[in-house]
């Protein structure tokens, strides 16, 4: 019995390093096939709406909440690049994986489970999120945005952001029976707090049911984040914005393996 207990293999903990830098290097290495197509359409989409609207409806409203319009479209517009670089890769990207190409069944052949594997894609998806958002900041800066100091909170900020949708689009494509049921969560979720996260216009002169979606909007957190470490933080409001984006994130990631063990272990 000694003999069997001192011969047995020891026990792996959850988290376990090698697992999740496997995953991450995995992805780092099948990244540098496609990056240049990957960051156009992150960033290019992202800038596009910002010169439209920081120029076209700038020409017609000049300030707004304080701030010339292209400045405040500049910084909420962040929070767009975050959501096109995370959510959206996240959702088609697994899906593909598990469903086409079967790579996690490979990856979890290896000692890895599927808490390690959500985690380490999330966190992959969440860094090339936190570099990819700062993109228009940087485009607004170039068109007259003053540089300042909280800036440079701006990568961690997209990066939680990124967090959290990241696992929001891993725990829909773990749900997703086909990758046309992506339509419904773009067009009746994404789409809607998208228009009421505050990026082209303030939240106070809309309909109190749309000041109320947007207040426990995520990406309406990211946006006032943004904003506020270029033109001022508020003090414990934004402590707690920073708080909801960190829940928000912990929940879907807790829901991201949850859907991704249901599709992934029989």
């Amino acid at each position: 019995m000694s003999l069997a207990n001192s011969s047995r293999a020891p026990r792996l903990g959850r988290f376990e390093r090698s697992a999740l830098t496997g995953v991450l290097v995995r992805e780092i290495v099948n990244f540098s096939s496609y990056w240049r197509s990957a960051t156009f359409s992150s960033t290019v989409e992202p800038t596009i709406y910002l010169l439209a609207f920081g120029f076209g409806f700038g020409s017609l409203v000049s300030r707004i909440g304080g701030y010339d319009y292209v400045q405040f479209v500049g910084t909420g517009t962040v929070a767009t690049a975050v959501l096109f670089s995370s959510a959206f890769p996240a959702m088609f990207g697994t899906f593909v994986k598990y469903q086409f190409q079967r790579t996690y069944d490979a990856i979890l052949a290896a000692p890895v489970d599927t808490e390690e594997l959500v985690t380490a894609e999330a966190l992959w998806i969440a860094t090339r999120a936190g570099v990819y958002g700062c993109v228009p900041m940087v485009v607004a800066i170039a068109f007259g945005l003053d540089p300042a100091w909280g800036m440079l909170t701006v990568p961690l900020i997209a990066w939680v952001a990124g967090f959290g949708w990241a696992c929001f689009g891993i725990a829909v494509a773990g749900y997703a029976k086909s990758i046309e049921n992506f339509s419904y969560v773009v067009s009746a979720v994404l789409t809607p707090l998208f228009l009421v996260a505050g990026t082209f216009f303030p939240l106070d002169k809309l309909p109190g049911w749309a000041q109320f979606l947007g207040n426990i909007n995520p990406l309406h957190h990211c946006v006032e984040l943004v904003r506020h470490a270029a033109f001022g933080w508020d003090g414990w409001t934004d402590v707690a914005r920073l708080g909801a984006l960190v829940v928000f994130g912990a929940l879907v990631w807790r829901v991201a393996i949850h859907a991704m063990t249901r599709k992934l272990i029989d």
